[in-house]
């Protein structure tokens, strides 16, 4: 991703956590109407990088006018005027909003969280508590609050919130291995009340009641657990939920309040779940064909999912779930399934992958591809990185072929191709075209991209320069086994494009449509639960 250096006055204080606001000398500055202030929410989620404006569009209008582009523009200018001449940077038609350090309450929040979380990883749970306090001090109320019905905004703030509760677990987790269970106890029930589905929280009453003496109370907490989780989303309870009430079962020691800071660490290492998620149930083999690789690694964990419109069609769809689980189960795969009703089967499913915090999502691609209803809303809603599958099934032998032109989701398909890659022993190949801006060929930009894989996943990339013609584009695809591909800034107005609708029509492999979410990808390490967003650009840079 493109950087700017920061310029931005010192003096000024920028706040996402709560409702937007800019202080001067501690005074709040007038920024404008709700799509002024919509503008200005979008680049400081973003801050310090280069914004297309298309994504600053989009996320400011569901149906953009005609003049979107020159309104952006007179927002910008409006904001200039406001914040400093030289806070916000163009770059052709993008903007970058230009920060100091410790400018925005964002950065300041993710730097405590993430000393905090380095102390309790080394057995300081005093210091970790008392650093995601001060942390958790920063928020002022629910992110962005006052601009949450603007869709673009409502993603981010829903990433800033989940940062929150994020922190507030570890929080919580200190505050068990320093032996303030009864404290502890208390406030996870009301926490549980208002997260019901969110299992970490559950495992943490466990734990908080066990150590208070309350076994009996632990495993009704599970048994209340599974309960919910199976009535509202038709799933069991995770690894370590199942694996947290054998242990209270038989009294591990390990779980005593005698254990030490040990106790700060889950027994279970939290699985990066793979969300495997059919709008039509005979869509699931096939998608399980590319997505079972992804989940063998001992830290990741499948999940089926589909939906029926009616009661009459559930306990058919959830047997057939039960068995393929059985079969992917049988091969050493961690894996669950879940089946319910919806007459929304796109939102709820991208609903089910926030709360299950999937670190990707894998759907197939119905017949009107981005026009179909249901996978625009899986595309809006879903947080994490979505993959749009065009032919899923069993990959032929070959390497990942990834196109690559350095946007944003082009980094979300080389992040999901170099998974693929470790998980199924394949080359990848990066593809440029022959001729880009100023007559260069995009050598030196697979190069760049290569470099990052190296450094910052420890895979290997060749270059394979293409004519920039669709044509061109399916035939390279034909040499591979599996093409990932990211979709265009502008899909929502544009759809496709002409080389990625060739590949959908014409390439006679897999094809991997991705869109970048705002929640770190399967390949992120595990303390990027507490930073906004992880890229293995921002990660090797």
């Amino acid at each position: 991703m493109a950087s700017v250096e920061s310029s931005a006055p010192d003096r000024l204080e920028f706040r996402i956590l709560g409702p937007l606001e800019v202080l001067a000398a501690g005074t709040p500055l007038r920024l404008g109407g709700p799509r002024q202030r919509a503008v200005l929410a979008l680049l400081l989620g973003h801050a310090n990088e280069v914004v297309p404006a298309d994504r600053l569009i989009d996320g400011v209008w569901d149906e953009p006018p005609g003049t979107a582009a020159n309104v952006v523009q007179g927002y910008v200018s409006q904001l200039r005027r406001t914040l400093g001449r030289d806070a916000i940077a163009t770059r052709g038609r993008d903007y970058a909003i230009r920060l100091p350090q410790g400018a925005l309450d964002l950065h300041r929040f993710e730097r405590l969280s993430a000393g905090a979380v380095a102390a309790l990883d080394e057995g300081r749970p005093a210091d970790a508590s008392a650093g995601l306090r001060e942390a958790l001090a920063l928020w002022r109320g629910p992110a962005l609050s006052d601009l949450i019905d603007i869709t673009g905004v409502a993603r981010i703030a829903d990433r800033l919130d989940e940062l929150r509760r994020a922190a507030l677990e570890r929080r919580i987790e200190a505050d068990l291995a320093c032996g303030r269970d009864t404290e502890a106890a208390i406030e996870l029930a009301g926490l549980v009340a208002e997260h019901p589905l969110r299992e970490r929280l559950r495992a943490l009453q466990m734990r908080a009641l066990y150590r208070c003496g309350r076994q009996a109370d632990a495993l009704a907490a599970y048994r209340d657990a599974r309960t919910t989780l199976v009535e509202e989303l038709g799933i069991e309870p995770g690894r370590e939920l199942q694996e947290l009430e054998r242990a209270i079962f038989a009294q591990d020691p390990a779980l005593s309040a005698g254990a030490g800071p040990s106790l700060a660490a889950p027994q279970t290492a939290r699985a990066a779940t793979v969300l495997v998620a059919a709008l039509q149930r005979e869509a699931l083999p096939s998608l399980l064909a590319i997505s079972e690789p992804l989940a063998r690694a001992p830290d990741r964990e499948l999940v089926l999912a589909a939906t029926v419109a009616g009661a009459d069609g559930l306990e058919p769809l959830a047997l057939r779930l039960s068995e393929l689980r059985a079969e992917i189960g049988a091969r050493g795969v961690a894996v669950r399934a879940a089946a319910f009703t919806s007459d929304r089967p796109g939102a709820d499913l991208a609903r089910l992958a926030d709360e299950q915090e999937a670190r990707l999502m894998i759907v197939e691609a119905p017949d009107g591809l981005l026009d179909d209803p249901e996978l625009a809303a899986v595309l809006d809603a879903a947080v994490c990185d979505v993959a749009v599958a065009v032919r899923a099934g069993p990959p032929p032998g070959g390497p990942v072929l990834v196109p690559f032109s350095g946007a944003a989701h082009d980094w979300a398909a080389v992040e999901l191709g170099a998974d693929l890659a470790r998980a199924t022993g394949r080359p990848v190949r990066l593809a440029g075209a022959s001729v880009g801006p100023g007559g260069r060929d995009a050598s030196r930009l697979l190069a760049s991209a290569s470099l990052v894989m190296q450094r910052g996943l420890g895979i290997d990339a060749q270059p394979l320069i293409l004519e920039p013609a669709p044509d061109a584009l399916v035939a390279a695809a034909g040499a591979a086994g599996i093409v990932v591909c990211g979709l265009t800034e502008r899909w929502r107005r544009e759809g496709l494009g002409r080389a990625r609708a060739a590949l959908a029509s014409g390439a006679p492999v897999p094809v991997l449509f991705v869109r970048r979410g705002l929640r770190p990808g399967t390949l992120a390490p595990p303390e990027s639960d507490t930073r906004f967003t992880w890229t293995v650009a921002a990660a090797a840079g």
